[in-house]
């Protein structure tokens, strides 16, 4: 029987290729075939760095068959990188049906890591990272963007999402309708090319800045929406406050009193109590 191949998961890009790493140049040059979310973009990259490994279609319209004729090959022992057109793949990214069936077929799946631009907006937006919820690309229709929108008021985890050129400005004013003007956002646009903008304010003065200057409109977009800052308030001196409360009037009393003492809210603390 046939030693079984490997499947290579490598991040390349999101715009600098300074940030190709030389892990992920010599795997793409080892492997024995790449599979690409789009061919001709693949071309140029590969080009740029001289990889001339053989570069096949590996798409959102072709995952399904594609996915079964690559395991095939992955079980004859050919091994393949799987790349997409920027960035890591599988986030956001077609991939996932190949490497669940890899795992279903015990063929090794080896990640490479690298650029991610959801990670690169959260390293530079100065707001909490330690839970955080990314969503991909928001609804394309209003309505349905304002009710994905709508679900983030008074959630304590910072959320991430993607968004097109050509939607920002609507995208932005219904998250100020959803949200509020005064909600905190950061706006990570073009990460890592030239014209690099990452600008952090309120939805009001976002939309306001960005409509004033039609450059800050194109490229590509990761909106960063800040966590609801009361809930990452609550520091030592509510939990104290609270504990000598709590000796003495009901938990859900007791909460109560710090919300209103220190502006934090009650639900928080109440399930601080709870934890004590």
């Amino acid at each position: 029987m046939s030693q079984l191949g490997e499947l290579f998961v490598v991040a390349t890009p999101i715009g600098n290729l300074e940030d190709m790493s030389q892990r992920a140049l010599s795997v793409l040059n080892n492997v024995d075939l790449i599979a690409a979310e789009d061919t001709r973009h693949a071309g140029k990259l590969l080009s740029h760095f001289s990889v001339t490994t053989k570069c096949i279609a590996y798409h959102d319209h072709n995952e399904d068959g594609q996915s079964q004729r690559l395991i095939e090959q992955l079980l004859a022992g050919v091994s393949i990188a799987l790349i997409s057109d920027a960035g890591t793949p599988l986030i956001n990214d077609p991939g996932y049906k190949l490497v669940r069936r890899c795992r279903e077929n015990n063929i090794r799946v080896i990640p490479v890591p690298g650029a991610c631009a959801v990670i690169t907006a959260l390293c530079a937006a100065g707001v909490a990272t330690d839970e955080f919820y990314f969503g991909g690309f928001l609804p394309a229709k209003s309505n349905a963007r304002q009710a994905t929108l709508a679900k983030l008021k008074d959630v304590s985890f910072t959320a991430v999402y993607y968004e097109s050129t050509h939607r920002i400005l609507a995208c932005l004013a219904d998250l100020e309708k959803a949200l509020g003007a005064d909600k905190q956002i950061v706006i990570c646009r073009e990460l890592t090319k030239t014209f690099e903008t990452i600008h952090s304010a309120s939805v009001s003065e976002c939309l306001e800045w960005i409509k004033a200057d039609h450059n800050q409109q194109k490229g590509e977009f990761v909106l960063v929406i800040e966590a609801d800052k009361s809930d990452n308030e609550i520091d030592e001196k509510c939990v104290e406050l609270l504990k000598k409360l709590t000796p003495h009037m009901p938990l859900k009393t007791a909460a109560g009193i710090v919300a209103d003492t220190y502006g934090v809210k009650k639900k928080a603390i109440y399930e601080i109590g709870i934890s004590l």
